[in-house]
């Protein structure tokens, strides 16, 4: 006789999906994943936390990056560029 399956067994655990507005962000641009709460900076370009999945360029301004945090494999849209594209006169 096979055994009932608790709730949320054999469940494979979805990514989350999340959009960030980086205007929104205090400091030198460094977040928390909003899942598992790693350190994603911008100045890493080693993919070792996290890798670009797709950008979107309105013009030749980015409007949005997604990401996909390598730890948990959560993917973060990234928007908000425009206002940091500002130019200073």
């Amino acid at each position: 006789m096979k055994s009932a399956q608790r709730w949320g067994e054999d469940k494979v655990k979805q990514p989350l999906v999340c959009k960030l507005d980086l205007t929104k962000i205090q400091g030198n641009g460094d977040f928390p994943c909003p899942n598992c709460g790693v350190t994603i900076s911008p100045e890493d370009e080693t993919e070792v936390v996290y890798q670009i999945l797709e950008t979107k360029v309105k013009g030749e301004a980015l409007e949005e990056l997604v990401i996909q945090c390598n730890k948990c494999a959560s993917q973060i849209c990234l928007t908000g560029f425009s206002a940091l594209n500002t130019d200073n006169p």
